[in-house]
């Protein structure tokens, strides 16, 4: 699989530099899904760019999302008649957008969707992520149909998380790539 059929789905606010996303756009040439607000995300204006980037590509591709992220794989997937050309997607540390210090500032991403994803899937979770229970991790998995992979206690699996490249990760996306 060519570097640029990686689309790298940054959650709320960007990934900044340290983060693995960032790392693995810049050491790989994945491309990063650019999105017109970062700071005060609407889940439309999400879904319709994630769209165009994928219908710009001539092959297949495989989502690599982070927090907000996911919640927009869900949401595109349920809703684009092009979910088709994605072959898989790495979802990590996804954004449970419904708990109550979110809803407020994330008030277009509720309900999130439940449906299967009409691809293969592997969601990476926390047992100590701030912004999503592992309980609730493990329910997406299941509604998305996703194959569930415990970090243990690795925080919101970012920057803040010291795993710089994050090996693991690499190694799940190599697995879905080649899978």
């Amino acid at each position: 699989m060519k570097s640029q059929n990686v689309l790298i789905l940054p959650g709320w606010q960007g990934s900044g530099p340290q983060h693995w996303q960032s790392l693995w756009q810049a050491r790989q040439g994945f491309q990063r899904v650019d999105q017109h607000d970062w700071l005060r995300p609407l889940r439309g204006d999400w879904i319709a760019r994630l769209e165009d980037v994928v219908l710009s590509t001539t092959e297949p591709v495989v989502l690599v999302a982070h927090s907000l992220g996911c919640v927009l794989v869900a949401a595109w997937a349920s809703h684009s008649r092009n979910a088709h050309r994605v072959k898989a997607a790495l979802l990590v540390a996804p954004g449970d957008v419904e708990r109550e210090a979110l809803r407020p500032v994330l008030t277009s991403w509720s309900p999130i969707p439940l449906q299967p994803l009409p691809f293969k899937s592997t969601l990476v979770a926390s047992q100590d992520d701030p912004y999503c229970s592992f309980e609730r991790a493990q329910f997406f998995a299941a509604a998305w149909g996703s194959v569930l992979v415990d970090a243990g206690a690795a925080g919101h699996i970012n920057a803040d998380s010291g795993l710089g490249d994050w090996a693991q990760g690499q190694a799940l996306l190599n697995e879905l790539i080649q899978g």
